[in-house]
């Protein structure tokens, strides 16, 4: 009750009644208005500080993004030319290896060459250059004519079978394998 009285004796001060009388009611709402627009504008203007702030930020962080994605670009294509050149080493390397030293049972014959191969037991030999259609191989002395991807059985007794196989060609040499084994481990 008291908080009542003290709030009544405030609102009949002859100040604010005087204040009040002369148009006050006006001029509390004006101020009060007035007060809301500065503290609209002071809002804004803080918003506007902070959010330009932000945007510089962002674009010094875009912009260091940028330079560091155009390094690694730079260093994966780097890196892919160095790839490419240690293939391709690699590729000249096999291909040497392969002419010295080619895979267990295969041979390269040129035109009108022939060999002894699987172990001394099969005479194989390439009748003149390869056509288009296929090459003429001679294998112990009969002819056979052979595609790629074809393969020749040959029984030299009833305990040994070879076989030859035409792996490609080309108007220059033929890419044979041939090899042999008992009729135990076939």
């Amino acid at each position: 009750m008291t908080d009542r009285l003290h709030d009544r004796e405030i609102l009949e001060s002859p100040r604010l009644s005087l204040w009040l009388a002369h148009g006050g009611r006006a001029r509390l709402v004006g101020v009060i208005i007035l007060l809301l627009i500065l503290g609209a504008i002071g809002g804004y203007i803080a918003g506007r500080v902070s959010g330009s702030h932000d945007i510089a930020e962002a674009r010094l962080l875009n912009q260091q993004l940028q330079s560091e994605s155009q390094r690694q670009k730079r260093q994966i294509a780097d890196d892919n030319a160095s790839i490419s050149a240690v293939r391709a080493k690699l590729s000249s390397v096999q291909a040497s290896l392969e002419a010295i030293m080619p895979a267990d049972n295969t041979y390269n014959l040129t035109p009108n060459q022939s060999m002894i191969v699987g172990g001394g037991r099969l005479t194989i030999g390439l009748i003149g250059s390869p056509s288009n259609d296929g090459i003429i191989l001679n294998v112990n002395g009969k002819q056979q004519l052979a595609a790629a991807g074809d393969v020749i059985k040959v029984a030299l007794d009833a305990a040994t079978a070879c076989q030859v196989a035409v792996q490609s060609f080309d108007m220059f040499k033929a890419l044979i394998t041939a090899s042999c084994a008992s009729a135990g481990t076939r």
